[in-house]
């Protein structure tokens, strides 16, 4: 077990959920911090709040990629690439986890929950490090987040 996945399991037992996890490492990445959008991510997690949307891994995912291409302020653009980073992010969790499970759902994936935090636990890893190669593979420096000059 790696740091990172060390990292997730700590968070998780302190009440995280995964789309909450996803963005605290990309921002302690960076030597950041930010309550206010880790609160707000928390309204991703459980399926959107057990609304049975997507899982709050996914979404959560395609957040931590717009923290870091995406627009944030007047003066800024939405990095070209995060459309394509977006679209290849979504491909690869419906063809890993879509045609596993039966779907992208939260209760798709987690079913009866008897699994739950196994099964979560895997898939936020796999999803982090996938974005992780994302951003590499399109010249990110994922310790420094957005370049803004």
């Amino acid at each position: 077990m790696d740091n990172i996945q060390m990292r997730m399991m700590e968070l998780s037992y302190n009440g995280y959920f995964c789309s909450q996890i996803l963005l605290l490492l990309g921002l302690e990445a960076q030597g950041k911090s930010n309550p206010e959008l880790i609160r707000a991510m928390g309204g991703l997690a459980n399926g959107c709040g057990f609304a049975g949307g997507p899982c709050g891994t996914l979404t959560g995912a395609a957040c931590l990629l717009s923290l870091y291409a995406g627009k944030g302020k007047d003066d800024e653009y939405q990095d070209d690439n995060l459309s394509y980073m977006l679209r290849d992010l979504g491909e690869w969790f419906s063809q890993t986890y879509g045609s596993r499970y039966g779907g992208i759902t939260c209760n798709a994936i987690v079913g009866d929950r008897t699994e739950m935090r196994q099964r979560c636990g895997a898939i936020v890893a796999e999803t982090y490090a996938k974005v992780m190669e994302l951003l590499v593979a399109t010249g990110y420096d994922v310790t420094v987040g957005k370049n803004t000059e």
